[in-house]
C-alpha cells in the first residue's frame, strides 16, 4: 500500500531536520532558516548566556526589531533596549532594527525575510504571520529561541494540518478581518490547538499579500501552531525584489492526510465583532450596534497596513471623529506610513481627528500608551481582547475590522461601516 502523501508542513520539517516522511505527532531535530525577537530577545539572550554559548550560530539569519515599548518609558526597558543592541553589535547581527522601524512581523514581511518553503522560529505567538507568505512559521519561548542561536537547531513536533477552503467573494463593507472573526466564533479559542491551518481554494488565491496576513495571524487566536498559504503567483510577485534568501517553495500533495477540512462561503459572511472577553465572542456587528466606544485602536500587527489604513481613511474622509472618542492609529511600520503619505490617507486620518504613535505594538501589547480607563470600552483592529490586554482589567476590547472601526469612530458607538456611502 502506497504512502499518503505530505503536508507542507511536513516536508518543510522533513527538508530541515533530514527525516523522511516525519508524522503528526514526531519529535524532530530541525534547522530552522531563519529566526527574529523584539524587545523581549533580552529573555532569550539570558538562555544563550546560561547556555555558556559565545557565539550565535548562524548571525547572517536571525535579526532583531525592538516594537513593544519603543521609545523606552522607564529605566527596565530603556536598559533592556542597551543590552539587546550591545547583544546584536556583538554578534554580528546585521539585520537588528531599532524601535519605530515597525512591528517586528511586518518589518520581517515586508523586508523579504519571511521566504516560501522555510522554517521560521520567533519569540511571539502571532509569528504565524508568516505563513502569508508560504512558510512555516512558528512561535516559540524566549529559552528556545536562545538555544537555537546557540546551537542552530530545535526540537519540533510535528503538527496536524487542517485544511480551510474558501469560495466565493467577499460582499461589499466585508473584509479579511470578518472572515477571521467568524472562523474563530465557529471553532473557538481552542479549535486548532498544535494544528496548522492552511487555506486554500480558489478565494484564497485571490486573497491579498495583506489579507492572507490577517489570516495567518490571528491563527493563534484559535490555538494554531501556525498559519499558511500555499506558494502561487501572487507571493511571487509581492516578494520579487524583495526576497532576500534564495527559496523553494513547498505544497501539500493532492493526497496529503488533513485532520479534518472546513468549507467556508465569503458570500454569506458580514461585518463581524467580537464581544468582550474572549476572541471567539464574535457576532454580526448589527448584534452590538449603538454601544458607547471610548477609543477605537487601528493597529497592530492584523490590521494596520497600508490597505487597513486606506480602508478607514475611505470612511473618515471629509468627516471627524466623534468628540467623546479617541482614535488612536498606529501604522504597523515606518515603510506603511510612508505609503500612507504618499497616497494622501495619513492627511485624510489626521484632519479627521485622529492621533498617531510611532510604528510598534503599541495599545495592543498593553504595556506601554493608550492604556484604557476603567470602565471603558475600546474598538480595536487588533487580535486580542481578554480582560486586562490594554493594560486595565476593568475596561474592554472589541474587535473589528479597520472599515468598523472607522465607522465607529465617528458615530461614537459601535457601527456598520455599510451605512456609510461608498464603503
Amino acid at each position: 500500500m502506497a504512502e499518503a502523501g505530505l503536508t507542507l508542513a511536513q516536508k518543510v520539517l522533513a527538508r530541515t531536520s533530514g527525516v523522511a516522511g516525519p508524522q503528526p505527532g514526531q519529535i524532530v531535530e530541525a534547522e530552522p532558516d531563519f529566526s527574529y525577537s523584539h524587545d523581549f530577545a533580552v529573555y532569550a539572550i539570558d538562555a544563550f548566556e546560561r547556555l555558556g554559548a559565545r557565539r550565535v550560530a548562524r548571525p547572517d539569519r536571525v535579526a532583531v526589531c525592538l516594537d513593544h515599548i519603543i521609545p523606552a518609558d522607564n529605566i527596565r526597558d530603556a536598559n533592556n533596549h542597551a543590552r539587546i543592541r550591545e547583544f546584536s553589535r556583538v554578534q554580528g547581527l546585521r539585520r537588528f532594527f531599532e524601535g519605530g522601524t515597525g512591528i517586528s512581523h511586518q518589518v520581517m514581511f515586508e523586508q523579504g525575510l519571511v521566504t516560501p518553503g522555510s522554517l521560521v522560529i520567533a519569540s511571539d505567538s502571532h509569528t504565524p504571520s508568516g505563513g502569508a507568505l508560504g512558510a512555516l512559521a512558528l512561535g516559540v519561548g524566549e529559552t528556545e529561541l536562545g538555544f537555537a542561536w546557540a546551537t542552530g537547531r530545535l526540537w519540533i513536533k510535528v503538527p496536524d494540518t487542517i485544511r480551510i477552503l474558501l469560495e466565493g467573494r467577499f460582499p461589499p463593507g466585508v473584509h479579511a478581518k470578518d472572515l477571521m472573526l467568524h472562523l474563530i466564533a465557529q471553532l473557538g479559542v481552542l479549535g486548532a490547538v498544535y494544528e496548522v491551518l492552511e487555506y486554500a481554494g480558489p478565494a484564497a488565491r485571490a486573497f491579498s499579500p495583506s489579507e492572507r496576513f490577517t489570516l495567518c495571524n490571528m491563527s493563534a487566536e484559535l490555538g494554531a501552531k501556525t498559519g499558511v498559504f500555499p506558494f502561487d503567483q501572487g507571493t511571487a510577485d509581492f516578494l520579487r525584489e524583495r526576497a532576500q534568501f534564495e527559496y523553494r517553495p513547498v505544497h501539500s500533495d493532492p493526497d496529503a492526510t488533513f485532520s479534518r477540512e472546513l468549507t467556508i462561503d465569503l458570500n454569506a459572511l458580514h461585518p463581524m465583532v467580537a464581544l468582550p472577553g474572549r476572541e471567539d465572542r464574535g457576532v454580526p456587528v448589527g448584534e452590538a450596534a449603538g454601544r458607547k466606544i471610548h477609543q477605537v485602536f487601528i493597529g497592530s500587527c492584523t490590521n494596520a497596513r497600508a490597505d487597513d489604513l486606506a480602508i478607514a481613511a475611505d470612511i473618515l474622509r471629509g468627516r471627524r471623529v466623534d468628540g467623546g472618542v479617541r482614535l488612536i492609529v498606529v501604522p504597523a511600520s515606518r515603510a506603511v506610513m510612508a505609503e500612507a503619505a504618499r497616497s494622501g490617507d495619513l492627511e485624510t486620518l489626521l484632519e479627521a481627528g485622529a492621533t498617531f504613535m510611532p510604528s510598534g505594538c503599541a495599545v495592543c501589547a498593553g504595556v506601554h500608551q493608550g492604556v484604557l480607563g476603567d470602565g471603558e470600552l475600546c474598538l480595536s483592529t487588533s487580535n486580542r481582547n481578554a480582560p486586562g490586554r490594554m493594560g486595565n482589567r476593568k475596561a474592554e476590547i472589541m474587535l473589528c475590522s479597520p472599515a468598523t472601526a472607522a465607522a465607529s469612530a465617528v458615530a461614537g458607538v459601535v457601527t456598520d461601516a455599510r451605512e456609510f456611502a461608498g464603503t
